[in-house]
């Protein structure tokens, strides 16, 4: 795997990753399994962040404490990245999400822009992108680009994600080296119509509980 790719393994993962696949989860153990793993990517991808000290006071003593330097904002990926996001808002709860609407067109695969909450400039140093899969890219790539022309560099951006192929990864690599790369599990193949698998399935469906 490329150096700026991380995939998490750890048995309270893959435990999770496991329940998500079955097809016999329900709904509400779906949204809870992906806040689950949504959480522990986000502790283990800001491990690197950089802080600032500060002056303080306890009730016994004074004391040298530790901030967040860099402002964080969240972008989540609709539908499925909402998924993703309460759990980084318990890391960040001041953090700014700015939702970005993408959908993949069912013949060509290619992502359509439909929405787009990202002010006119960034009042944020670093972005954490949400969305739970990563199949051929092509959605993550456009978001990305939506990012990076807003003013944010891709160095500067932590794409979050639960289950990736690996077809999809090398997309995202290629078009973005710069990029990190967080990611709970990899599953090798895709089907013709550009789904992972094993995979889990369509995330926002079970998400939303909205399968057909």
């Amino acid at each position: 795997m490329a150096p700026k790719v991380n995939v998490l393994s750890h048995p309270i993962i893959n435990a999770e990753l496991s329940k998500l696949r079955q097809s016999s989860t329900s709904p509400k153990e779906f949204r809870e399994g992906i806040e689950t793993i949504s959480l522990l990517l986000g502790y283990e991808a800001t491990r690197t962040l950089e802080e600032d000290s500060f002056d303080g006071l306890t009730p016994v003593a004074p004391f040298i404490g530790s901030k967040i330097k860099p402002r964080i904002g969240l972008t989540p990926i609709l539908r499925a990245g909402l998924g993703m996001t309460d759990a980084l808002l318990k890391l960040f709860p001041a953090a700014p999400v700015y939702h970005l609407g993408l959908y993949r067109e069912k013949v060509t695969l290619q992502p359509v822009e439909y929405y787009s909450k990202l002010p006119p400039s960034p009042p944020v140093d670093h972005v954490f992108l949400l969305d739970p899969l990563i199949a051929t890219g092509g959605t993550a790539c456009a978001a990305l680009g939506m990012i990076t022309d807003w003013g944010i560099a891709a160095e500067n951006v932590k794409l979050l994600c639960v289950l990736a192929s690996e077809v999809g990864l090398k997309h995202v690599q290629a078009e973005y080296p710069d990029l990190e790369i967080w990611v709970a599990g990899v599953d090798k193949e895709l089907t013709s119509e550009g789904i992972i698998s094993p995979g889990l399935g369509d995330s926002g469906d079970r998400l939303f509980n909205t399968i057909r």
